[in-house]
């Protein structure tokens, strides 16, 4: 029982840090958890959007440097085991630079689909300007944070018509729902001839 004690007074005390770090590894679910902790008052809005805007934003950097040091020589070494040759290096380099706003845009607004960890280190990779690309990220991501922490505090009000036992279920479960739908949604936009 003290250790159980001892956890939640842990999980209290570092319950920011937490959310930065839970933003970083795994943004969405994390995001949208944080608004329903907003709704049902155990986190500040302010500190717990701005907990999640550092982790995400840490994680769009750390995507492009991995891509920016190590994505060229590692399709150079094995790109061709994916069918990556250098004429098709070529042609996706070139989309990119011509439509790199819209893709950049695109995967911020599909951030944690399937798309974004890819699109994020390609951008790193074919050198798109660092400052360009972060000001897409910091702008996407002001409007990303603020909306999944806003699809958790309105669906915070289901919680109040769902048995006790089946609350923390509930909780989980809506976010899950909702990024396999944004999935469904992202691949049949990924088709689209941008």
């Amino acid at each position: 029982m003290h250790i159980l004690i001892a956890f939640v007074a842990f999980l209290e005390s570092s319950k920011y840090v937490l959310i930065a770090l839970g933003s970083f590894f795994e943004g969405s679910a994390v995001m949208m958890a944080t608004g329903l902790l907003w709704h049902t008052g155990v986190v500040s809005f302010w500190l717990a959007y701005a907990m999640l805007l550092a982790g995400d934003i840490l994680s769009d950097m750390m995507w492009y440097f991995i891509g920016f040091f190590g994505g060229r020589p590692f399709f150079g070494k094995w790109g061709h085991l994916m069918g990556v040759t250098p004429e098709i290096f070529e042609k996706v380099e070139r989309r990119f630079h011509r439509y790199h706003m819209r893709i950049l845009i695109f995967s911020k607004l599909t951030m944690g689909l399937g798309l974004a960890t890819v699109i994020l280190s390609v951008a790193g990779m074919l050198r798109i300007s660092f400052v360009r690309y972060f000001l897409i990220n910091l702008i996407g991501g002001f409007i990303w944070v603020f909306s999944l922490m806003s699809i958790g505090y309105f669906f915070g009000n289901v919680l109040i018509y769902v048995p006790r036992e089946f609350k923390i279920a509930i909780a989980i479960a809506i976010p899950i729902l909702f990024l396999f739908a944004m999935r469904s949604l992202t691949k049949k936009l990924a088709t689209l001839d941008w």
